[in-house]
């Protein structure tokens, strides 16, 4: 069963300094989000939020109508367990062979023997348009898009409830980009999941996401459809959106 997320009023600072002041979302069930934003603007500590890694000064994070500051240590331990993660650099493990990454949740928990894990690893690959034979390869050896791509096939390798993106075509050309997009695509529409990414990057937010929100100055200044980015009719989320110098935003950072 796929997950639905909301964040009703999320606060957060650092040593005085206000990074989210109030942040509003809903995600419902079985969608696929994209939150914008330049960097330092919150993208990165609201998903961190999200998955319990920081906790907010103020407000509540919902995970299917649940508190999640309320859960108890084995209550959020079952809750991770129905989420994958596609880490912004990929965050391979540089000392295990490929097959090992993809399946190291599941190795970990005890939910597959080794001998099993190759085959599901195989498995998995597959479906992000990998050889088997990548799997006995080292990170090492691999291209920083088949990076990604095993990454991602990691991500999904526990059929997950709910997906989180962090920036996932940062270094890749614009067709490596276009390439993991389609592939993320696929996958949560495979997996029926649920979907947060956070990127800055407007094609691959258009081609991810079904709805598209915009944080700025801490705060969720604009959502709605992804398509529509560059055309919104509000100004600081066009202005992100067509990269231009002139604007509210390059405004506020004059003064």
């Amino acid at each position: 069963m796929t997950l639905t997320v909301t964040l009703e009023g999320v606060c957060k600072s650092f040593a005085g300094k206000t990074v989210l002041e109030g942040v509003d979302i809903a995600v419902p069930a079985s969608s696929s989000l994209v939150v914008l934003g330049g960097s330092g603007s919150g993208k990165s500590v609201m998903l961190k939020c999200i998955l319990g890694l920081i906790t907010p000064d103020a407000g509540r994070i919902l995970i299917d109508g649940r508190d999640v500051a309320a859960m108890s240590r084995r209550e959020r331990a079952a809750l991770m367990d129905r989420i994958g993660m596609l880490f912004q650099n990929g965050a391979l493990f540089d000392s295990l062979p490929v097959w090992e990454n993809v399946c190291f949740k599941l190795l970990a928990q005890k939910r597959i023997t080794r001998r099993g894990a190759r085959d599901k690893a195989a498995e998995v690959l597959a479906q992000v348009g990998l050889a088997a034979s990548v799997g006995d390869l080292s990170p090492a050896e691999l291209s920083g898009g088949m990076q990604k791509w095993v990454a991602l096939a990691r991500a999904v390798a526990a059929a997950p409830d709910l997906l989180f993106f962090d920036e996932p075509t940062t270094g890749l050309d614009p067709i490596m980009g276009a390439v993991i997009d389609g592939l993320i695509v696929d996958c949560v529409q495979r997996l029926g999941a649920t979907a947060i990414s956070i990127t800055h990057d407007m094609a691959s937010a258009r081609r991810i996401g079904q709805r598209a929100a915009m944080i700025y100055k801490g705060r969720i200044v604009w959502d709605g459809p992804a398509a529509s980015l560059g055309q919104t009719g509000n100004a600081m989320v066009d202005q992100f959106a067509r990269g231009e110098r002139e604007g509210p935003i390059s405004m506020e950072l004059r003064r």
